[in-house]
């Protein structure tokens, strides 16, 4: 703004222009704010969260489950096709067990109760298959009285799972946080244990089974030999009953671990060694981070992901058992039991098997892709 010195008066085109740069002129306590900075350490990685929440990627999920019903429903057809595919059946099996005592009547019969009656066509057979399937009915296994199959494999599935999913889950913890500890500390001490892991990992189960039943049960009588109880022991939810469980099924558990151990340290190592050349873990340790946040927020968060997948299949052979283990140790779980209807041609009960083992695997790996879409980011870029 100017004086007019002819006039006394204020000359108005320079009050304009004042008054305009007044109006842009932004007072200092409100200027704008800078916007928060991101953490480098944390863009594209497994430690990255969405400020509201993390978002569910649906048309990834939506995929892998349509994918998941097309193979549940090859795996069923497989299933129903096999059996009958193979020379005999568990009626001429059953009939050459009875060595003539039964008539010819009764083999129809029998036909007729397992669904296997020649005079009916294929299709109308998997048509039946499938409506029994629906209603829950899995047949009847001729090779445990006649009992119903679902019955004989309830009575086994729980100590499969007892046994061979905690030593898996146990395994996989361990090895895991120790493959993350020993490629932090990369050219340490602690790189001789994955030689050691690695060559036990390659030792049988039924070898190294047998090695610790001749040491641990005959030599030194620390633990049973075998079978999941003792005979006169009465089953029960009782002390007497859940330590004898515990003590026979101690030697079979470590057996599994040891033999399974290795493999997760000297993945999980592998890994680490590969995410800690990342540039993030760079940024990270530059900004003067602890070495255990940096550890276990940033390397080992990323590097746990392709773990994920390996233990899901893991987690759905677990039903399926170990049947050399279950052998070695007289264990009645799944794997003995499959063992038991292949040699009776017990059809009805090896389809109810393998219809177990596919659900358990599917939905292992159904698990597996949801922890891994809720840790990688960028599983959920994908939905944007």
């Amino acid at each position: 703004m100017s004086h007019d010195l002819s006039t006394g008066h204020l000359d108005p085109s320079t009050e304009e222009s004042e008054d305009r740069r007044s109006l842009i002129t932004v007072p200092v306590d409100h200027a704008p704010e800078e916007p928060t900075p991101i953490d480098p350490t944390l863009v594209g990685t497994a430690a990255n969260r969405a400020e509201h929440g993390i978002r569910v990627p649906w048309r990834f999920m939506g995929g892998r489950v349509l994918f998941y019903l097309f193979t549940l429903w090859a795996a069923i057809t497989v299933n129903f096709f096999i059996p009958r595919m193979m020379k005999g059946d568990a009626v001429d099996a059953y009939m050459a067990q009875a060595r003539g005592q039964l008539q010819p009547e009764a083999e129809k019969a029998l036909r007729l109760l397992f669904g296997l009656d020649k005079s009916t066509s294929l299709w109308d057979q998997y048509v039946r298959y499938w409506q029994m399937l629906l209603h829950g009915d899995l047949g009847i296994s001729i090779s445990s009285g006649l009992a119903p199959v679902s019955d004989v494999i309830a009575a086994a599935l729980p100590w499969t799972l007892g046994l061979v999913g905690l030593a898996t889950v146990m395994s996989f913890v361990i090895g895991t946080l120790l493959g993350a500890v020993v490629g932090w500390r990369r050219g340490g001490r602690l790189d001789v244990l994955i030689p050691v892991t690695t060559f036990l990992g390659t030792v049988p189960y039924f070898w190294l089974g047998l090695i610790f039943i001749a040491i641990f049960s005959t030599l030194l009588g620390w633990f049973p030999a075998g079978h999941a109880y003792e005979l006169g022991v009465e089953p029960g939810w009782n002390w007497e009953f859940v330590s004898d469980v515990v003590a026979h099924a101690a030697l079979p558990a470590i057996t599994i671990m040891i033999a399974s151990f290795g493999g997760w340290v000297l993945g999980m190592r592998n890994m680490m060694l590969t995410v800690l050349d990342e540039d993030y873990i760079t940024v990270a340790e530059a900004k003067g981070m602890p070495n255990s946040r940096v550890l276990w927020r940033y390397a080992a968060r990323n590097a746990v992901l392709p773990q994920i997948q390996s233990f899901a299949l893991a987690i759905g052979f677990i039903v399926g058992g170990t049947i050399v283990m279950e052998m070695v140790f007289s264990y009645p779980g799944i794997g003995l039991l499959l063992l038991s209807a292949t040699n009776a041609k017990d059809y009805a009960l090896m389809q109810g098997i393998f219809l177990v083992l596919v659900l358990a695997v599917l939905i292992a790996n159904i698990a597996a892709d949801i922890a891994y879409a809720i840790l990688d980011p960028r599983v959920r870029a994908t939905e944007a």
